[in-house]
């Protein structure tokens, strides 16, 4: 297995808490690769609260005979971001990238250079920012033998000279099971327990806490795959908000999701979500 990077540490279980749930908006995603290998990305929302729409057309190429991949992302707010990655040319494991970000209407400009190496004991990765503002250098390790993980996360900020932000993770991972720690500046707290009870069910747990909060946040959520093309998901926390989703796969390549957020402890009271996706791949 081979060490995964700092921010996909505990993403099984997160996963079961965000992926499906699109309550208080209605989304449209739809992907389509042309014959020359070209991939077209576009993906659509509207918030039911504010009336307000967005979106963002990314295009795709690869070229897998030099390990490069060129992807080019322009939004509703008029932004464009371009990134050039090169993957296991200078060893195996070695990844390089640039992006560059522009917005014409603000004339903002921005531009990110990532270095990273993976295997199976060790994953590290450093960016560095560069914009007005002065540099900014986010690094993260993560540390890998027989299942056992332990990550670090820094942010610094060059210019000032200061260590901004810092992430610790101690964690266990299996194939049907994973569990991590962390801590982030020394004040946020966050637990996560991922299982997979069998090929249709999942379920895990999280616990957040804020060393200046008066309580914790206790969370358990679930998936269950009806069948090839039907799952349901639930999660529900101690705030006694209920969350849940119903993904069906329409035919091949369109996908249909409905989601719901349910205040338990006010049912008469409205301020209930209701959430629509329909993804489709051409």
């Amino acid at each position: 297995m081979v060490v995964p990077q700092y921010s996909d540490l505990g993403k099984c279980a997160r996963d079961l808490f965000t992926n499906g749930y699109n309550y208080g908006f209605v989304k449209l995603g739809l992907k389509t690769k042309t014959q020359n290998g070209v991939e077209f990305n576009l993906q659509g929302s509207s918030n039911n609260e504010l009336g307000s729409a967005s979106g963002n057309l990314e295009t795709k190429y690869a070229w897998p005979k030099y390990g490069l991949t060129f992807k080019e992302k322009w939004d509703t707010k008029n932004e464009l971001l371009t990134t050039v990655e090169c993957q296991d040319q200078l060893a195996k494991g070695v990844k390089l990238a640039l992006e560059f970000f522009f917005s014409p209407q603000t004339g903002k400009k921005s531009s990110v250079a990532t270095g990273a190496f993976k295997n199976h004991f060790l994953n590290a990765q450093a960016d560095v920012r560069f914009d007005i503002a002065g540099p900014v250098v986010d690094t993260g390790l993560v540390l890998g033998y027989e299942g056992w993980l332990a990550g670090a996360k820094a942010q610094i900020d060059a210019a000032k000279g200061t260590l901004a932000r810092t992430n610790f993770t101690l964690g266990l991972q299996r194939s049907d099971f994973s569990l991590h720690a962390a801590v982030a500046d020394g004040k946020e707290f966050s637990g996560h327990v991922y299982q997979r009870v069998n090929e249709d069910l999942e379920a895990g747990t999280q616990i957040l806490w804020n060393a200046g909060s008066s309580g914790a946040s206790l969370g358990v959520a679930a998936k269950y795959q009806l069948d090839r093309d039907t799952a349901v998901q639930a999660k529900v926390n101690n705030q006694s908000q209920l969350g849940l989703a119903y993904v069906q796969n329409l035919r091949a390549g369109v996908k249909l999701t409905l989601s719901a957020l349910v205040d338990a402890k006010n049912i008469n009271g409205g301020g209930h979500k209701l959430g629509l996706g329909l993804d489709i791949n051409a």
